[in-house]
Parts: structure tokens; sequence; C-alpha cells
């Protein structure tokens, strides 16, 4: 075994998996793991240390917890490129809001003539009423219009909180705040073997509730089980402020149960998601920021479970892989990937097509000719 440290160029046949599988190709997907557990782990001591601060000086704001590479707060889109999300204390007892006095404003608070954009499907407004418990400090005027939490308003007031916080805490060597041209709080953060950027994302857990919105599991579906639909249900969602005026729907806690359970039937689901992210970083989509991230991938691998819910068709890993990389050819060529829990959302909406474009070409030359080449 060649230690991860190493640089390490395969070239692999895809008809010579079926024996060298574990030898050849996971020696990559080892080391990826590695260099990214590694990752992980520096920047979440360095954000939990600077969200500790920020938590100290505004109650509102909730430290994040140091749990290891499976911490449900950061997501991983690329081995440079984490989403982390900053829990919001404060907010209690969620019930969906039924009438809407809809109200039109600046971000300062000022009446506009004409409305803003309506939310799509994957977002929401949200109003401090629709808690049952609140603290008195989400109804100030810093966060709050005329009753509505605003995304923009609390990222100011977090973004202003993060650049204090990472001069209190001596961290100005460690992590820097990256221009934006919107609200939205960048951070680039150095570790021991690369530069890191991290969206710093404030969330609203929801833990008590499914939203009306996810109208899932479809009809007559094998797959995930009842029971398993039940106990992703009773877990909720979270709100994240990523726009200006609407709250963005997110179901970390769900993915993780379905990623978690993956191959409980002895099937290569997970080992086929591992080796097409290492693919794709490697050949078909590398860079710091790709078009196609790990969160698009773990998508297609949940409707590809869907589509294919027994245990024979997840048993020969060539066939199981290519029928995931045909898949993912498809929704690139289409500039289409609809979200799993919301059946109207397009992942692939404001995606630069000719990146797209550039991705599908080179799924399509792999599958003429199906061979790894992992770095």
């Amino acid at each position: 075994m060649v230690p991860c440290c190493e640089e390490v160029n395969l070239f692999v046949p895809f008809r010579a998996l079926g024996t060298h599988f574990k030898s050849l190709v996971i020696l990559s997907v080892e080391r990826r793991h590695y260099l990214v557990s590694k990752a992980v782990e520096e920047v979440q001591k360095i954000i939990q240390q600077l969200t500790a601060e920020i938590s100290y000086k505004a109650v509102r704001f909730q430290a994040i917890s140091n749990s290891g590479i499976h911490n449900e707060n950061i997501k991983v889109l690329a081995p440079s490129q984490f989403l982390i999300t900053v829990p919001l204390r404060g907010l209690t007892g969620y019930r969906e809001c039924q009438v809407r006095h809809w109200r039109y404003y600046t971000v300062h608070g000022a009446k506009l003539l004409s409305s803003v954009r309506d939310p799509e499907e994957l977002h929401q407004w949200l109003e401090v009423e629709q808690f049952s418990k609140s603290l008195q400090q989400w109804h100030e005027e810093d966060v709050n219009i005329e009753g509505d939490l605003v995304p923009a308003k609390v990222l100011i007031v977090f973004r202003e909180l993060v650049e204090k916080s990472i001069v209190s805490c001596n961290l100005s060597s460690k992590v820097t705040v990256l221009e934006s041209f919107s609200s939205v709080v960048r951070v680039a953060v150095e570790t021991s073997e690369s530069q890191v950027e991290v969206e710093l994302v404030p969330a609203v857990e929801i833990p008590t509730c499914w939203p009306e919105k996810a109208r899932w599991p479809r009809c007559l579906k094998r797959w995930p089980s009842q029971e398993k639909v039940q106990c992703i249900k009773s877990l909720g969602f979270d709100l994240l402020a990523r726009s200006n005026y609407h709250w963005q729907l997110c179901f970390s806690r769900a993915e993780h149960i379905l990623m978690e359970g993956l191959d409980e039937d002895g099937g290569c689901r997970r080992k086929c998601f591992r080796v097409m992210r290492q693919m794709k970083e490697d050949v078909w989509c590398a860079g710091n920021k790709p078009v196609i991230t790990a969160y698009h991938l773990q998508t297609v691998l949940f409707w590809t479970c869907e589509k294919y819910p027994r245990t024979k068709d997840w048993r020969c890993f060539p066939e199981a892989f290519l029928r995931l990389v045909q898949k993912l050819h498809k929704c690139v060529s289409q500039h289409f990937l609809k979200h799993y829990f919301l059946k109207n959302t397009n992942l692939l909406k404001y995606a630069n097509t000719s990146d797209l474009d550039l991705v599908a070409s080179k799924l399509a030359v792999f599958l003429e000719n199906p061979v790894f080449c992992l770095d």
C-alpha cells in the first residue's frame, strides 16, 4: 500500500476492476479521505473557537460542536470548499405559516413600490410569530422588519461578529474574511496542507416537523423503506440564511441518515459514490470551485437508489458504477438535476452552462471508454 501522502497516478481499465478494485482504485479514494479528514479536523477546530467567541458576544448564535469528520454542521462540497451551518438560538416551536400578509421592502426597511421576487420552491419567508417561543433579540430591528426575520439582516449582524471575533481570538493569521457581492459570509481558512474556502451560514434548526413543500416520498417507491422514511421525517429540516429575503430549506439530517444506511444489504452504493466523487475531483470537474459538487453527486446517488432499489442491482460494482455515471451524464447534459425532496427545484438552474457542457463532454468520453485515471 502506497502511503497516503505520496502522489498516486492510476490508469485502470474498467474491465479490470472486478478482481483488482480494492488494491488499485481504493488507494486514491483512501488518500482523498485522509486529506479531507485532516482538513475537516483542522477547520472544525478553528471554526469552533471562532463561533464560541461569536456566541459569547451574541447569544442568538450558537457555537458549532466538535464531533469529528461526520459533523452534521459541516458539508464538504469539494476538498477545498466547505459549507458550515451555525445554529441560531432562541427560536423554538415552529409551525407552518398559513396566511401571508406580503410585505415588500429593502433590507434597510424602506418600502418598495413593486414586489421583490417571490420565493422559489427551495425558499420561503419566515416570520418570528411562526415560533411559539422566541428571544426578544429576534424582535429587534437589526434582524426584523415588520415581523419578518430577514436573512440579509441576520447575515450583516453575523458578518460583523465574525470580523470582530477573528481579531479577539487572535485568528487573523489563519482566518480571512473574503469579499462577496452579497451578504453571504465566506472566509478563507489556512490549514497545514492548503487553504480552504468556508461559507458560514446561520441556520434555524427545526427538528419538530416536516415541511409541506417536501411531498416525499413519492408513491409506490421501494427505497428507502417505510421505517426509514418515518425516521427521516421525524428529524425535521433547517432554514438557511443564504439570500436576501427568503430562507433556504435544507435537509442535511435526512441526507445524513440516507447515506449512513446505504449498504445495509451488503451492496456497493457507497463505494460507487466515493469512486465517482474521486473521478469528479480528479478528472471530470476539478478545481477549487467546481460546477458539480459532492452534493450534486449525492443527489444523483439518491435518485439512482430509488430507481434501482433491489439488492441485486448493487452487487456488481462495474455495472452499478456505470449506471450512476450515466445518470450523472444525463443530468449534466440536460442542465437539470431535480432536488431529491423538492420536485420543482433544479439544482443546476444557476450553474454556468459552459462549465456543465465541458463536464458532460468528459463524462461522455469516459462512458465510451471507461478508464480510471485517479491521482
